[in-house]
């Protein structure tokens, strides 16, 4: 991509690898930090909608639709840009069925009454501020469950594949019949990239399209060398899986989670 950009959220997970990957591309993001007056007094250019709360939304719900809606509906009303890429999540399609893989234009199943569902439903605001109150400008991403391997790197799996460069016999407090869609974050930052660059997305699901078990991770961690128990062994129903018919329509095909797991064993493994 060419031009200015911003990334509203820069020092986040997944905020700081894309401004790291446009750094290596020789652009200079403005990456504004909270509260900077400048964010609605400039040409914003190609603006990546980064902040938001994840683990901690339900202690902090006020904070949550600040980052979630009201920031955005005063960047809709007041700002100046040219794109606006809104980064959601597929939590929005949990409660529905997950039968088939769910399209971005499915129905969602939203309940005001359920203190859970702040975050989906400020996520659902947000998009529908991008989508409808941009001028044709705004899009959606909608993240599936992403992971790296950095120390410090959010959710399961990373914190799985962090430990695993501590020791080859590893313990996991979860059960073997979890499943999830993983995306690796190098796809997620092409992902974005992608959308910045290609005309009216739209809302397009961000993974890889495929649900993915504990157990089957395991196989391959123990194929590479590694030893994985659980402690626990629900078998919860399986979560929706996202249709990803979009996201490789832009060009981006997203890498199986057991391809980039096994790559990464590997290269831990060598001397």
């Amino acid at each position: 991509m060419a031009g200015a950009c911003t990334i509203v959220g820069a020092a986040g997970f997944v905020g700081a690898a894309l401004d790291a990957r446009l750094r290596a591309q020789g652009l200079n993001p403005y990456a504004p930090a909270k509260g900077d007056p400048e964010l609605l007094a400039r040409d914003l250019g190609c603006v990546f909608y980064c902040a938001g709360l994840t683990a901690d939304y339900a202690a902090r719900p006020f904070d949550t639709v600040e980052a979630h809606a009201a920031l955005p509906a005063e960047i809709a009303r007041r700002g100046r840009f040219e794109r606006f890429i809104y980064l959601s999540s597929t939590r929005l399609y949990d409660g529905g069925a997950a039968a088939e893989p769910v399209r971005e234009d499915a129905p969602l199943m939203l309940r005001p009454a359920e203190p859970r569902h702040i975050y989906d439903l400020s996520k659902a605001l947000g998009e529908n501020i991008a989508l409808t109150r941009m001028d044709g400008r705004g899009a959606a991403a909608r993240l599936s469950n992403v992971f790296g391997w950095n120390d410090g790197d959010p959710g399961f799996l990373s914190e799985w594949l962090a430990r695993a460069r501590t020791g080859r016999t590893l313990e996991l407090e979860s059960s073997p019949h979890v499943a999830r869609d993983y995306i690796h974050l190098d796809d997620v930052v092409d992902a974005l990239i992608a959308m910045s660059e290609a005309q009216s997305p739209g809302i397009v699901n961000v993974a890889s399209g495929e649900l993915v078990t504990n157990a089957a991770l395991a196989e391959v961690f123990a194929a590479e060398g590694w030893t994985i128990s659980f402690r626990g062994d629900a078998d919860p129903p399986p979560p929706p899986c996202a249709d990803v018919g979009r996201l490789r329509a832009l060009g981006v095909a997203p890498r199986p989670v057991l391809d980039v797991v096994r790559g990464y064993l590997q290269a831990a493994a060598r001397p």
